[in-house]
């Protein structure tokens, strides 16, 4: 099934290239969600994800003669998106909003004390993620979110593998460090 769904893309993406909109629109359709996905939670504002995906789709449909199956589509979009949303910052001088959203980590089978402990702590992990800088939030999201290999990350942010590697390393020991003692709290808060 998955090589009938690659095949699939491979007919769209070449369909796309000579020009056929309709064929781009169903590659759009396919990515759209999780471009948005990725970008909200390297940004956390929704209306950026939104914008900012949409002028990707744009920059993707421009630079399409140029795409070179060698990588992944997918991969090629996030890439577009990364950088697009990351112009989009640099040009706007958009300060990140700091929005009340939550994850949705709600079990309904606990109580309300667990679900707001639930919810605190999910704001703690999204906060701590946006604290961290772009390079390493970006890395981390890429492999943590969307489980990209290191090398598939190191592909689509042309950086080496090493580099990937460390920053990796150096986000996980900043998130670790930031959290560790908001999260302990609320651990302990459930079994006392």
């Amino acid at each position: 099934m998955i090589d009938a769904l690659r095949e699939n893309e491979s007919a769209l993406i070449d369909s796309a290239k000579n020009g056929d909109r309709n064929a781009f629109s169903e590659l759009v359709c396919l990515h759209v969600n999780p471009i948005m996905q990725i970008l909200y939670r390297m940004y956390g504002d929704q209306h950026l994800a939104e914008d900012a995906t949409q002028k990707a789709f744009i920059q993707a449909w421009l630079k399409l003669p140029n795409y070179q199956p060698k990588t992944a589509f997918r991969n090629w979009l996030i890439r577009i998106a990364i950088n697009t949303a990351i112009d989009m910052l640099r040009k706007e001088k958009r300060i990140l909003a700091q929005s009340t959203e939550t994850m949705n980590l709600v079990d309904h089978a606990v109580g309300p004390e667990t679900t707001v402990i639930n919810n605190e702590r999910a704001e703690s992990i999204r906060q701590a993620i946006l604290s961290l800088p772009e390079a390493s939030r970006t890395v981390l999201i890429l492999r943590e979110y969307e489980e990209l290999s290191y090398q598939e990350i190191a592909d689509m942010l042309d950086i080496p593998l090493g580099t990937v590697m460390s920053r990796l390393n150096y986000a996980r020991k900043i998130l670790r460090k930031k959290l560790e003692d908001q999260l302990r709290p609320s651990v302990e808060a459930i079994y006392v």
